[in-house]
């Protein structure tokens, strides 16, 4: 009986967190959306091809419509390689997702990008480009850089995505970010850049997060320390949070920057 109770209450503050968020992403103008892509790639040509116009066109007409800054990074660790992901901040989730009508009215980017955008199909540039639009959670609305000293020049980033079973799962586990999540990556010296709530993309639902380290021994160190923090061992524990996995698997992604990267 407490168990069916506790549920009920439950999925009742669930759904009224999905009300109260759908009503917040009509009226907060801060928060900001995220289009994420993936390019799968075969070895050979396509990664410098790839490259080049990641460098030459994507970015530059980014700028031009006024959007960054721009993450370009290569996947190190992870299924699949090789692969590239971009991610492009903005503060309209149409503009996004009309983001390739806009690059081909470009006539200075269409120029830029023809070897890539219109190579043949018997050298095409990429196998498949996969993509997925977030928009930032309320208690972290924006995108955030670390400064380019507390990394000492170098950088790498973890692409962490977390998917539920039931979409009750993932608004409380949303709902555990916001409770407190954000200070513990902090404290921990984990660096948190952004994270995203699913609104478009495979295998929802589903949110996906970014933190950057200085290199290897920093991640590994920030995520003992993370484990170990007392305000997440409370918050993990908690009845709201643990009385059923709220998440059914995770996909972890360790990523480099290129040289043309923003981020």
């Amino acid at each position: 009986m407490q168990r069916r109770q506790f549920l009920s209450a439950s999925l009742a503050s669930s759904a009224l967190a999905l009300t109260q968020r759908g009503s917040a992403q009509a009226t907060a103008g801060a928060r900001e959306y995220y289009l994420v892509r993936r390019y799968n790639l075969q070895m050979g040509p396509q990664p410098a091809l790839t490259e080049k116009y990641f460098a030459d066109a994507l970015i530059p007409a980014l700028t031009r419509l006024g959007l960054g800054p721009v993450g370009v990074l290569r996947l190190e660790f992870g299924p699949e390689t090789p692969a590239y992901y971009v991610l492009v901040p903005g503060s309209s989730a149409d503009r996004l997702a009309l983001l390739d009508l806009h690059l081909a009215g470009d006539t200075e980017f269409m120029k830029a990008a023809e070897p890539f955008w219109s190579a043949p199909a018997t050298a095409p540039p990429f196998q498949r480009v996969e993509s997925t639009l977030l928009v930032a959670f309320e208690g972290w609305p924006k995108l955030v850089t670390p400064a380019a000293q507390d990394l000492k020049g170098k950088r790498i980033f973890q692409l962490r995505t977390y998917e539920s079973p039931s979409f009750a799962a993932h608004v409380r586990k949303v709902e555990m970010f916001n409770s407190g999540e954000f200070e513990i990556f902090k404290n921990a010296g984990c660096r948190p850049m952004f994270f995203g709530d699913t609104l478009i993309g495979s295998r929802m639902p589903s949110l996906t997060y970014m933190l950057c380290f200085a290199g290897s021994q920093e991640l590994d160190a920030g995520w003992n320390a993370f484990r170990n923090d007392p305000a997440w061992k409370k918050l993990s524990g908690s009845p709201r949070y643990n009385y059923e996995a709220i998440v059914s698997n995770i996909t972890n992604l360790t990523l480099s920057p290129l040289d043309c990267s923003q981020i």
